[in-house]
């Protein structure tokens, strides 16, 4: 029976939410969180181990994180090793990719992982694993755990595996040679001049080569001088007045708030009845207590009247980046810049989460 090795964050691990996310890698033989669905779905296949790490402390410790896990798996025997499901969670599933990736290249085993197209972790580490398409919430564990596992017992098995598309898994940018049963009446010229028609009809059609689409961003010129710059703060960090007057949501965001600081010398914490985190990706204490962690209203002050900076732009963006697609956060940008053009930002700071 082949043997695999599971990996899961704190919450999944049940150790906790956010509040134990600095939880250390641990080993634990047997099943845990979703290795017991995984387990029972296997075919000729058994979890032996669980692997369990916080994802702040994959985050903030990764090479020691990844080399501690690697130093579990010395002396196993193992055939495969799974991580996940990660969703949409940023977090999770580029922790989920580095597992997958030092795994793979240690012990040279097949690893799998499952994501939804919006995660980080898909453009990191696509070409490093098999990182199934999967949904945006946890919600759908059940469906994407059962499509993850399908294809692990697929390739445990040793079947001739298809393409990403018809497999379910992200393009890797490996492409095979493959021998067709009509091979008179389906050559590659057939195929071409097939493709040719459909388009000319407007009809649907997939071509064999797809070639990604980049979506670069220049980098901007250099600020030339910052004591005359007007320089603004952003942030994903869900910083908003304690009512939360815009209403923006804690995760999944697809609104936005323009907050005034131009009489403020620093933001007031939420005991004050000033600002808060409504963040639902990180543990809200410290930034409560001192949303000038995310949003540095105080040290921006300081930088003014020292002369190191022109002045603070009167006012602070704020959104949630946890969950958020990339094109809710670009709408979201698109209606900022009009603002901070007006008054004629230099420059923007997006303080960190």
């Amino acid at each position: 029976m082949k043997k695999v090795i599971y990996y899961v964050n704190q919450f999944f691990g049940g150790i906790g939410g956010e509040d134990k996310a600095d939880f250390e890698p641990e080993i634990r033989e047997g099943v845990v969180g979703p290795a017991m669905a995984a387990n029972q779905q296997l075919v000729d296949a058994e979890v032996t181990h669980t692997i369990i790490c916080g994802d702040n402390f994959m985050g903030s410790n990764t090479d020691e994180a990844i080399s501690r896990i690697l130093g579990f798996l010395d002396g196993l025997e193992f055939d495969m090793l799974i991580a996940g499901p990660a969703f949409q969670a940023g977090r999770y599933g580029v922790a989920c990719g580095n597992v997958c990736k030092a795994v793979h290249e240690k012990f040279g085993v097949p690893t799998i992982t499952s994501m939804n197209v919006e995660n980080p972790g898909v453009d990191m580490f696509k070409k490093d694993c098999y990182i199934m398409s999967g949904a945006n919430a946890a919600a759908k564990m059940r469906k994407d755990l059962k499509k993850m596992i399908g294809f692990a017992n697929k390739v445990l098995s040793g079947a001739p595996l298809m393409g990403a598309v018809a497999e379910g898994y992200f393009p890797r940018g490996i492409r095979h040679e493959i021998f067709l049963e009509d091979k008179y009446e389906n050559t590659a010229a057939f195929r071409g001049v097939d493709m040719l028609i459909k388009k000319i009809k407007g009809q649907p059609y997939q071509t064999e080569l797809v070639i990604p689409k980049k979506d670069v961003v220049p980098i901007a010129d250099p600020i030339v001088d910052l004591s005359k710059a007007n320089i603004a703060l952003v942030t994903s960090g869900g910083i908003v007045p304690v009512d939360n007057p815009d209403r923006i949501q804690s995760a999944s965001a697809t609104r936005w708030g323009r907050y005034d600081i131009s009489s403020l010398d620093a933001l007031p914490n939420r005991a004050s009845n000033g600002y808060k985190t409504i963040h639902a990706g990180y543990d809200p204490a410290a930034a409560d207590a001192d949303p000038n962690v995310c949003v540095p209203v105080d040290a921006m002050r300081a930088y003014e009247k020292e002369g190191k900076i022109g002045k603070l732009h009167p006012y602070f963006y704020s959104t949630v980046g946890t969950g958020t697609t990339e094109s809710e956060a670009a709408r979201m940008a698109s209606e900022m810049i009009p603002f901070l053009k007006e008054d004629g930002v230099n420059g923007i700071i997006v303080g960190s989460t």
